[in-house]
């Protein structure tokens, strides 16, 4: 008496039951060392861009441009300690770049009788190096001005004002000024600050075809305005 022997089930495949391969297992449990490791970079990276926002943000950041007024009208002068003008840089680009024979005029007129220099010449060191940073201001000015007209528009009178907020406050930077073929007649340009701290600069220019037009600039005055009253002042000798 022999047991019944099943063929029908002897042909179907029988389970298996040694571990699955790491290919076969689902994809969210095949971790591996490699995808740890990268999982730390791509974290690393993102906190690195957020530690940049700032910085970069900071150099994006650009001054107010200023306006030029239609009517200058005289202000009330109420000083205060708290604001005040630190550095004033001034800085005329001619469209006539200084060539050889001006170079050789100042070495003409340092030196005294029988070509040698007298003794309240400038050193030889010290006018190399300001000769370098003028050529250095004057291509920095005209950087990215690749045409005649786009260097046209550069050449005039340049100011930038170095100043100082001790407390904040909505600041108004205005610049007068006259031009020598204006005669007395003042003219005027502002820049706005909402919420004015700590230092800033503040630049102004008279270029292109205001400078050829009316000359330049012979006289100014800069002036920092808190709540519609004058709380500094700095002026050039000329301003009456």
């Amino acid at each position: 008496m022999d047991p019944t022997i099943n063929f029908d089930s002897a042909d179907k495949p029988r389970a298996r039951i040694e571990p699955q391969s790491r290919q076969n297992l689902p994809r969210e449990r095949a971790l591996t060392p490699e995808t740890g490791t990268g999982s730390i970079k791509a974290l690393k990276i993102a906190i690195t861009i957020i530690w940049l926002l700032p910085v970069v943000s900071g150099f994006a950041r650009t001054d107010p441009e200023p306006r030029v007024l239609e009517r200058v009208v005289p202000l009330p002068v109420a000083l205060d300690r708290a604001f005040q003008f630190r550095k004033v840089k001034i800085y005329f680009l001619s469209d006539t770049a200084p060539g050889q024979t001006a170079g050789a005029d100042q070495q003409l007129a340092a030196t005294g009788k029988g070509g040698k220099l007298s003794s309240t010449a400038p050193s030889t060191k010290s006018t190399t190096v300001q000769e370098a940073s003028l050529r250095f201001e004057r291509q920095y000015r005209l950087f990215g001005a690749v045409t005649k007209l786009d260097q046209h528009q550069r050449f005039g009178d340049y100011f930038d004002f170095f100043w100082r907020a001790g407390r904040p406050a909505t600041v108004t930077v205005r610049f007068e000024y006259r031009q020598e073929k204006l005669h007395a007649h003042i003219q005027a340009q502002e820049t706005f600050y909402g919420n004015a701290r700590g230092s800033h600069k503040t630049e102004f220019k008279v270029v292109g075809d205001d400078y050829f037009d009316d000359g330049r600039i012979i006289a100014w005055r800069c002036l920092l305005v808190v709540d519609g009253q004058v709380a500094a002042e700095t002026h050039s000798y000329l301003w009456e």
